[in-house]
């Protein structure tokens, strides 16, 4: 029996090498564009308020007197929080609600522009984004309900956990948790493939034979289905890959920061000479030094993240067609390749 996604391997290295050598700076400056989009986000980290304590040991305090204060309760903070605070906090959470989304709208955007960058084997960003946008709007869609749905079972699981700790169970409550985290690793499990499936093969689906993306599900369900041992290959095949690949991916650009690093670290020092001479001039310096080094760390990153991309990308669709000629868009790249 022949394993598509253990064939795939070889292919898909000589269709990203042909793909991106020799080296183009206009096709790789737009890639890496489009791998922006398609790495993600990360999240802010939580504020963490802090506390004061104070030592040694009290004398009682006489009548009348209040004595020290202790730290105030919480509804004594929430309630000194005024109409202005709260109206800064609503607009910061709406903004980056607001940036989140636009985000996730333009990155499933951009997935239709990298399919059919490789499929026509030429990287256009904007003609391609006039072509796919409304697919890329039900594509987000699709995952904004899918994160939605995702958090509300989350939300529902730890909510019966806490119950009983909240009434007094405790005992209850830790027995809850040890059954509720496995549910929550199999909900993982089984989001991350539906989102993994969707992006790799639905989407492609959806390109060749322009359908939404619950119909372009119900037409790859058949061969999902029918070649399910293909496809638990690919899972555990495509997860190693993916692994390898973001290691590699990680040394390069410490690699690229490294060497980045030493005439800005030069120039670094040279502004904290000028700091006793000239303390304005200095701080610019190294000021200027740490932006450029924080660009420079971004733009190789994104870099070398473009073959991983074109990599892991070109490996799924050998896979797709291999299962289903109907879904096959890169024909004329797999015929090179193969023949």
């Amino acid at each position: 029996m022949t394993w598509y996604a253990v064939d795939a391997i070889d292919d898909a290295l000589e269709a990203t090498q042909s793909f991106l050598w020799p080296f183009d700076r206009g096709r790789w400056a737009r890639l890496a564009v489009v791998a922006f989009f398609l790495g993600g986000i990360g999240g802010a980290n939580p504020l963490q308020l802090g506390s004061s304590t104070s030592g040694g040991t009290d004398a009682p305090a006489p009548p009348g007197d209040p004595g020290p204060s202790g730290p105030p309760a919480p509804s004594e903070v929430l309630s000194s929080i005024g109409g202005a605070e709260l109206a800064i906090v609503a607009a910061i959470v709406v903004v980056v609600a607001a940036l989140a989304v636009g985000f996730l709208f333009v990155g499933s955007v951009m997935e239709f522009v990298f399919v059919d960058s490789l499929r026509r084997e030429d990287v256009t960003i904007r003609r391609y984004w006039r072509e796919h946008w409304r697919r890329g709007l039900r594509l987000f869609g699709f995952r904004l309900v899918l994160g939605i749905a995702t958090l509300a079972v989350v939300g529902l699981l730890l909510a019966v956990v806490l119950a009983p700790v909240v009434l007094g169970g405790n005992i209850l409550g830790l027995g809850l948790l040890l059954l509720v985290v496995p549910l929550l690793v199999l909900l993982s499990v089984v989001v991350g493939l539906v989102n993994g499936f969707t992006t790799m093969f639905v989407v492609p689906v959806m390109l060749v034979e322009s359908r939404a993306v619950v119909s372009a599900w119900r037409r790859f369900w058949s061969t999902l289905t029918g070649e399910w041992k293909q496809y638990a290959v690919y899972a555990v095949i495509g997860f190693v890959l993916q692994l390898a690949g973001g290691i590699v991916a990680g040394l390069a650009t410490l690699v690229g920061a490294l060497v980045v690093a030493i005439p800005l670290g030069i120039v670094g020092l040279l502004g904290a000479g000028l700091l006793t001479v000239v303390p304005v001039a200095g701080w610019v310096v190294i000021g200027i030094a740490v932006v450029v080094f924080g660009l420079a760390v971004v733009v190789l990153t994104l870099f070398v993240s473009v073959p991983v991309q074109t990599y892991l990308r070109y490996y799924a669709l050998f896979v797709l067609g291999d299962t289903n000629d109907a879904f096959d868009v890169i024909a004329d790249r797999r015929r090179a390749v193969r023949e």
